[in-house]
């Protein structure tokens, strides 16, 4: 009988699903555990493998036939901001990100509420509840916390929140796990500014990648992961430079 050291991960296949992202297309994951003393160090191996982290689970497609879904990484020292980006950055240049612990507050959870109904009424995190999005953010046996962004108050004061960014801290990068904002601020592109506050964040840091997630060919929703350039990409042959 074969026995596996206590904190060695054991994976697993889901059934097959419809894909979120691509219209006929069926996805599945192969996903592990990350928990007890060595869920770091797994996190990190993973992440490096392409997998992303969602609360103690590590996942990434294992999709029959198709390979649409492409984890990207924007090489921070060399990024270049378009001459767009350059002028969300001025557009948002009231916008200021404080870094808090991952601990959830009803006022992330409104705004989280607002921002799923007005972009992702359709998603499968739509029927989350104030509980799912407290375990989404406590949930973690890894270097993770918030960064909430909010606009400057010339009068010192707090105003209220415009935009939310559960972020993973790596050894070689940051991670932006999941962010969210107000769906009334969608003109001035916070999405972007937030991807644009993190660059520099990891930059500061002295952290050589910006992990963004799953980039997906032929997906209109992923499409702007491919804008932040350079980049890197996990290809069969391993990371490749884009850009």
């Amino acid at each position: 009988m074969t026995s596996h050291p206590r904190d060695a991960p054991q994976f697993y296949l889901t059934a097959p699903s419809a894909c979120p992202y691509l219209p006929g297309q069926r996805e599945r994951k192969v996903f592990t555990h990350i928990v007890g003393k060595r869920a770091r160090e797994i996190n990190d191996i993973l992440t490096q493998g392409g997998f992303r982290r969602s609360q103690t689970i590590a996942y990434r497609p294992a999709c029959e036939g198709c390979r649409a879904c492409v984890s990207v990484r924007v090489i921070v020292d060399e990024f270049a901001p378009s001459e767009n980006m350059r002028r969300v950055a001025k557009l948002n240049a009231d916008l200021v990100g404080a870094p808090t612990p991952n601990q959830p507050t009803a006022e992330q959870y409104a705004l989280f509420r607002r921002y799923l109904d007005a972009r992702h009424g359709e998603g499968g995190m739509v029927d989350m509840t104030v509980l799912d999005y407290a375990m989404m953010v406590e949930d973690s046996h890894v270097e993770t916390g918030i960064i909430e962004y909010r606009m400057a108050s010339p009068a010192g004061g707090t105003e209220p929140l415009a935009a939310v960014c559960l972020t993973d801290f790596l050894p070689d990068g940051l991670s932006m796990v999941y962010s969210f904002f107000d769906p009334a601020l969608s003109k001035r592109s916070v999405g972007t500014f937030v991807i644009l506050d993190h660059i520099a964040r990891a930059r500061a840091l002295g952290l050589p990648y910006l992990y963004l997630g799953y980039w997906v060919q032929g997906s209109r929703k992923m499409e702007y992961k491919s804008r932040f350039l350079p980049q890197e990409r996990l290809l069969p042959m391993g990371w490749m430079r884009h850009g």
